[in-house]
């Protein structure tokens, strides 16, 4: 089990992604050995805004998030007040955006490493997970 960011997600959807190649490889990997990739339920949304951002298509990025939300490998965290608060002391903490903080709490929580190509999530919360690229 780890926990994904939202990175390596939009960047195995949006093959014009400069880690497109690596997310794809992956993402599959982990859906064929059906191992459990968890996020926090901000995970759909992020992807959501990304890829409408980025391909100027809403229909295409309704049709991404549906297609997540039926992974069955994909668990989506609630999140509540202690993952919150969590996540709010990360974000002051580590210096970290409130999205990205959401994604440390989760992975915190459950003592699990995050995969992410975002590199203030290896810079700043490496001191505290294990953070690791895909």
């Amino acid at each position: 089990m780890m926990v994904v960011d939202a990175s390596v997600v939009v960047s195995y959807l949006v093959p014009k992604d400069v880690n497109h190649i690596a997310s794809r490889r992956w993402f599959r990997q982990q859906v064929a050995d059906e191992r459990q990739i968890i996020a926090p339920l901000l995970l759909l949304p992020e992807i959501g805004g990304a890829i409408s951002r980025r391909t100027g298509n809403p229909a295409l990025s309704h049709r991404a998030v549906e297609a997540l939300k039926k992974l069955s490998n994909l668990r989506l965290i609630a999140i509540d007040d202690q993952l919150t608060s969590a996540a709010t002391e990360y974000a002051i903490n580590l210096r970290l955006r409130g999205a990205d903080a959401l994604y440390v709490a989760v992975a915190a929580r459950l003592n699990l490493p995050l995969v992410s190509w975002d590199n203030e999530h290896a810079s700043r919360a490496g001191k505290v997970i294990n953070v690791m690229t895909p």
